[in-house]
């Protein structure tokens, strides 16, 4: 079996912290909504949603995604 590494790439991302509605919402604009405690995220794959404390990734392509805190230090590293 073959293996493979990720390319450098740099994202933006915000992390929900329950409190930063207005961050949110000017960062994925169109791409969701605050729904209470929780991001709805319109996703290449469907709708996903960001817990409190969950990071909103903006990828390449300007697609956005959530993704827990812990995946989020392993993968990511600020620049």
């Amino acid at each position: 079996m073959a293996k493979y590494r990720k390319k450098p790439v740099v994202i933006e991302a915000v992390r929900w912290n329950g409190d930063n509605q207005d961050v949110i919402s000017t960062f994925i604009g169109d791409n969701g909504y605050v729904k209470g405690t929780y991001v709805d995220i319109g996703t290449l794959e469907g709708l996903m949603v960001a817990s409190n404390e969950d990071y909103i990734i903006k990828c390449i392509k300007d697609e956005f995604y959530p993704c827990k805190p812990d995946i989020f230090e392993m993968t990511y590293e600020a620049v």
